[in-house]
């Protein structure tokens, strides 16, 4: 059977943890504006086109 003793994705070679956490970060911002700017969108259509 395989050893389970030692995590594979922390001795990978070549895992650039740093730049995961950027792109995670960046792809949170990008929701929450994202999120922001639709809901303004709707509360602007809301208030314009009735």
């Amino acid at each position: 059977m395989a050893s389970h003793s030692e995590v594979a994705y922390t001795t990978a070679d070549g895992n650039d943890y740093a730049a995961h956490e950027a792109t995670y970060e960046g792809f949170l911002k990008l929701v929450k504006y994202g999120t922001i700017t639709v809901a303004l969108i709707v509360a602007l259509m809301a208030i314009f086109l009735t």
